[in-house]
């Protein structure tokens, strides 16, 4: 890959620093100058275009693309949820997101599948089938279903939603499984969840014991183990177990956001989904209970947030959609930005991110020495937030040096 300058554009390079106009120079995949532009090299005009680093989302279900009930109950075909993950996979680089993490609903198939470029993507790190407790959050099976009939409705390298794990030794035995397939993080169930089928927001599920299982098995292989958690009780469970990140947080209280800022343990909060369960729940494939269990998440979770950020806690972004309807994913950054200022916002889903999934310097920065994942706006974002929630705005999308989108 030869030499391209990107000339004439104000960069906001995700650390937090002012806006400045300055060109940037991308070589073998990489930025390798930021600063005046040389003779050398393609071009690439941008005058009036702002740039930021790709954005990074930590928490997506790229695998649950198509309602989930029906997906793992065998009415939809394995052609249709393949269809449909490949389309949110190309929506999600459309809307400037480089790289994502997903929490919980592919197999290591689909990550291979983008990395070979044979479908439009972002790049992807997997946590693979979620780790959930019998009896808890993640478990879509009907009532009278034996459990270990579960993983039948899997589909192998394509969509694998969750692992149930009766004890320890199951859940290392789990882990391992998961890791085998391709995971290269994990990730727990600790509490029930917003969209759940036996479960309640206050469940607390499995025990200190057990989650240290799992992050034993995780710094087995130089990783680490995030857990879905709402409520304070399941959130202390699993800090105290040694996890390095929480999603949701929605009942966070001050002591445990001391301990997690004290033990370094992030927090990716996700309100994108609480607005979509509220307002579109049945586009989301999902019941009117569903939205009833939401009611005052995400006021409970905005309180967190601040909490978080008082105690020092990394603060991180994750969309969380479901369903059909992802391709509005920037709209987590324009609702952070509504709590926090749209810098912040940015700052969440580039460097910050970047740390939390292990990119550090490598990704969510636009710095020399990192991988030339950018996005060039029409309009600036940071003044307008509005312009990250529509995909049109995001005009040239380049992951590692290479334009992927370009409606200019």
């Amino acid at each position: 890959m030869g030499c391209v300058q990107v000339v004439g554009a104000t960069v906001v390079d995700g650390t937090g620093r002012d806006p400045v106009d300055v060109d940037v120079t991308l070589e073998d995949g990489h930025i390798t100058q930021v600063g005046a532009a040389g003779a050398r090299g393609e071009r690439i005009e941008a005058g009036g275009l702002t740039m930021t680093p790709g954005l990074i989302d930590a928490h997506v279900h790229l695998g649950l693309s198509s309602p989930i009930q029906p997906q793992f109950s065998f009415r939809i075909s394995a052609a249709e949820i393949a269809a449909d993950i490949f389309a949110t996979a190309g929506a999600t680089l459309d809307a400037g997101f480089t790289t994502v993490r997903d929490t919980g609903g592919i197999d290591g198939g689909l990550v291979t599948t983008i990395a070979k470029g044979k479908v439009r993507g972002p790049r992807v790190l997997s946590c693979g089938p979620v780790q959930c407790q019998i009896g808890g959050h993640g478990y879509y099976g009907a009532d009278w279903e034996p459990t270990e009939l579960w993983s039948s409705h899997h589909v192998p390298g394509l969509c694998a939603l969750s692992m149930m794990s009766g004890n320890a030794d199951e859940l290392r035995a789990n882990v391992r499984e998961a890791f085998r397939r391709g995971a290269s993080f994990l990730k727990l169930c600790v509490t029930g969840g917003v969209v759940g089928a036996h479960d309640r927001l206050t469940d607390t599920q499995f025990t200190v014991e057990e989650i240290a299982v799992a992050v034993q098995e995780a710094a087995a292989r130089g990783t680490y183990v995030t857990v879905h958690a709402h409520n304070n009780d399941g959130i202390r469970n699993a800090v105290e177990a040694g996890v390095r990140c929480v999603e949701h947080g929605t009942d966070l209280d001050e002591s445990t956001a001391t301990l997690m800022a004290t033990r370094e343990v992030a927090l990716v909060p996700t309100f994108a989904v609480v607005e979509q369960l509220l307002h579109d729940t049945a586009g989301a494939g999902l019941g009117e209970s569903t939205r009833d269990r939401v009611l005052g998440v995400r006021e409970r979770m905005t309180e967190a947030l601040a909490v978080a950020k008082e105690a020092g806690v990394r603060i991180g972004l994750g969309s969380d959609l479901i369903g059909p309807a992802q391709n509005r994913r920037g709209e987590e950054l324009r609702l952070r930005a509504e709590l926090e200022t749209p810098m912040e916002a940015l700052v969440a889903a580039t460097k910050t991110n970047a740390e939390i999934l292990g990119l550090s310097g490598r990704a969510g920065v636009v710095a020399p020495g990192a991988q030339a994942d950018l996005v060039l706006w029409n309009g600036n974002p940071v003044e307008d937030p509005e312009l990250f929630a529509d995909p049109a705005n995001a005009v040239l999308v380049l992951k590692a040096g290479r334009v992927v989108k370009d409606l200019r």
